[in-house]
C-alpha cells in the first residue's frame, strides 16, 4: 500500500498513528496538494490527501474512511470497538475533534488571504467553534485516563492529532496549553507512545 501524505497535515497524522498501533507496513509518499495539478488527482478526484493506495491500485479517502478499513484488516490493537454503542461514541469523538480542526484550518486559511479581504467575523466564528470544541473535549475527559470507556483508541488518536495541529499553527493564537490545561496532560500522555512521538508534524522544508 501507498500513502499519499504529508507531514504537516494532521488527518495525515491520524492514518500514520493507525498504521504505527496496527503494524501495518505502508510507503509514505509525501505530495504537495497546493497546485491545482497535483500527483493526487489521478488516484483521489478531490485532491486531497491523505488517500490511501492498495495493492490492487483502489484509493481510498478520507482519513475516517482508511482509518476504518486499516483498523478492519488487522487484529492486532483494534481501536475502533465492534459494538454498536461503543462504535459510535467512539466515531463521535473523532468528528469532535475533526470538527475543531476544520474550523482551525478554515482561521489559518483566512489569515492567508489578503488582508483587505479577510474577515473578522468569518474567523471569530470559527474560532468559536474551535473554543466549544476543546471545552467539550476536556469537560468530557475530566477524570478519564483516555477519551473513551477506560481505553486507548480512535478516539485519543483524533483528540491528539487535532491538539497536536493546533500546536504546530496555533492558529488564532489560541494557547490550548494554558487554556485547556486537561488537554495539554492528555497529549502529553499520548506523546509516551511511539505511535504519536514518531509522528510528530513537521512544516514543510
Amino acid at each position: 500500500m501507498k500513502l499519499l501524505a504529508s507531514p504537516a497535515s494532521p488527518y495525515t497524522r491520524k492514518v500514520r498513528v493507525v498504521l504505527t498501533e496496527k503494524r501495518i507496513d505502508c510507503d509514505l509518499e509525501n505530495v504537495d496538494v497546493q497546485p491545482a495539478d497535483n500527483p493526487v488527482n489521478a488516484y483521489n478526484p478531490l485532491g486531497k490527501i491523505p488517500t490511501l493506495v492498495l495493492d490492487d491500485g483502489t484509493a481510498l479517502y478520507d482519513s475516517r474512511v482508511i482509518v476504518e478499513f486499516l483498523d478492519s484488516v488487522s487484529p492486532i490493537s483494534r481501536l475502533i470497538p465492534d459494538e454498536m454503542r461503543e462504535r459510535v461514541a467512539v466515531r463521535r469523538w473523532e468528528a469532535l475533534a475533526d470538527g475543531v480542526l476544520d474550523a482551525g484550518l478554515l482561521v489559518r486559511y483566512e489569515s492567508l488571504r489578503d488582508r483587505k479581504e479577510q474577515s473578522a467575523a468569518w474567523v471569530g466564528k470559527q474560532l468559536a467553534r474551535m473554543r466549544r470544541g476543546m471545552e467539550q473535549m476536556q469537560g468530557e475527559l475530566d477524570g478519564r485516563s483516555w477519551c473513551h470507556n477506560g481505553r486507548y483508541s480512535l478516539a485519543d488518536i483524533a483528540v491528539g492529532c487535532c491538539l497536536g495541529w493546533l500546536g504546530l499553527r496555533k492558529p488564532g493564537d489560541i494557547d490550548w496549553h494554558t487554556q485547556y490545561p486537561g488537554l495539554g496532560q492528555h497529549y502529553k500522555k499520548l506523546m509516551e507512545r511511539a505511535a504519536f512521538a514518531d509522528t510528530a508534524p513537521q512544516l514543510p522544508k
